[in-house]
């Protein structure tokens, strides 16, 4: 494999792992989409849903963490909060320390769809992950330092 500014070649079987490994990746995702517009929630709204309740050791939020967890700008997390608060599957709550701090968490509406939609994924992860796991495994293990011609 080759880097930056370095003079060995990749082989054409770096580029068909990597593709593979994005297709395969982007067929999941494809899936994950589908599954969250079938429970009438918009990709990013499920991927907000899952942010919360899976936050490491808690299953509250503030809108920083939100947007960091999503990789979105503050503002478009803020807004994003907004339509799921309307929809009723989040609440937000004020900090009883810091009143500038919002902590943003699942209703039980929220917790219920997210719990369908989990259940949903884990059935085609147990399909697609194996392979994806190979292919990662794989990208991770190959490097070599040059490609035969």
């Amino acid at each position: 494999m080759k880097k930056e500014g370095d003079s060995t070649h990749l082989c054409k079987e770096d580029y068909e792992l990597l593709a593979e490994f994005r297709y395969t990746l982007r067929c999941f995702l494809r899936f994950s989409e589908e599954a969250a517009t079938k429970h009438d929630l918009t990709p990013q709204q499920y991927q907000a849903l899952l942010a919360v309740e899976g936050f490491p050791g808690r299953n509250y939020v503030t809108v920083g963490e939100l947007a960091e967890k999503l990789q979105i700008a503050h503002h478009s997390a803020v807004g994003l909060a907004d339509r799921l608060e309307k929809t009723g599957l989040i609440v937000r709550r004020p900090d009883s320390d810091d009143r500038r701090k919002v902590w943003i968490s699942l209703t039980k509406s929220g917790l219920n769809t997210l719990e369908k939609l989990y259940r949903v994924h884990r059935g085609e992860l147990r399909s697609v992950g194996p392979r994806l796991a190979t292919l990662l495994r794989n990208a991770a293990q190959k490097m070599p330092d040059e490609c035969e011609e």
